[in-house]
């Protein structure tokens, strides 16, 4: 997976095509929207969804655990999708071989756990973490109001964009958003929508395609 390094607010990030963020000074991995458990979700309600999307998820966060050998990992919001399943126990037992990384997760609407069990998974709950001037939230709407003294970083929306080609070819794909006021990270999980973004002009717009990413 390709990941650009992006000089941001006085550090130094990689943005990965597998929808992660690498601070370096904060030797911090930061993802959103995992949704852990929403495949069994829809499952149990009859809905018919492969079985392997949880894998193969953790598989590629697994990825990037290996190739940033981080020392925490931050996850804004919507780490998993409702009660408990056998997905979360899954997790569980993928969680057991990084006993080293510290797991934070700022909650989102969908992290309706009992804390017990995100204690039990070696998760620490918040509803919003601040890093060296960086404001994480899992709703863009609800940074703080500040006077712009810190820049909030945020999931939710699962962003995309529309890529136009020759012959009215289009294309809708997840991006990275850094806008005046706050950025917005991709759904890290395969199985979300997309939310189609009107970038403001001076944002800076980071496209994912398959393996590949690039500036537009």
């Amino acid at each position: 997976m390709e990941d650009i390094r992006y000089e941001f607010k006085g550090g130094h990030w990689r943005l990965s095509a597998g929808k992660a963020v690498y601070w370096e000074e904060e030797r911090a991995l930061i993802v959103a929207d995992l949704h852990v458990g929403k495949a069994a979700h829809f499952r149990k309600a009859g809905i018919g969804v492969p079985a392997n999307i949880v894998q193969e998820d953790l598989f590629r966060l697994q990825q990037l655990i290996t190739k940033y050998n981080p020392e925490r990992l931050i996850v804004v919001g919507d780490m998993f999708h409702s009660s408990a399943n056998n997905e979360v126990q899954y997790f569980r037992i993928w969680r057991n071989q990084f006993p080293h990384i510290r797991f934070e997760l700022v909650t989102g609407n969908h992290d309706i756990m009992d804390p017990g069990v995100y204690a039990s998974l070696g998760i620490d709950l918040m509803e919003s973490l601040r890093v060296d001037g960086i404001y994480f939230v899992h709703d863009p709407k609800d940074r703080l109001p500040d006077n712009g003294e810190t820049y909030a970083v945020s999931g939710h929306i699962h962003p995309g964009v529309w890529m136009v080609g020759y012959g009215k070819q289009r294309l809708r794909l997840p991006c990275f958003y850094f806008g005046p006021e706050g950025a917005i990270l991709p759904a890290f999980s395969v199985f979300t929508g997309l939310y189609s973004l009107e970038p403001a002009a001076d944002a800076s717009v980071f496209v994912i395609g398959g393996n590949g990413i690039f500036k537009v």
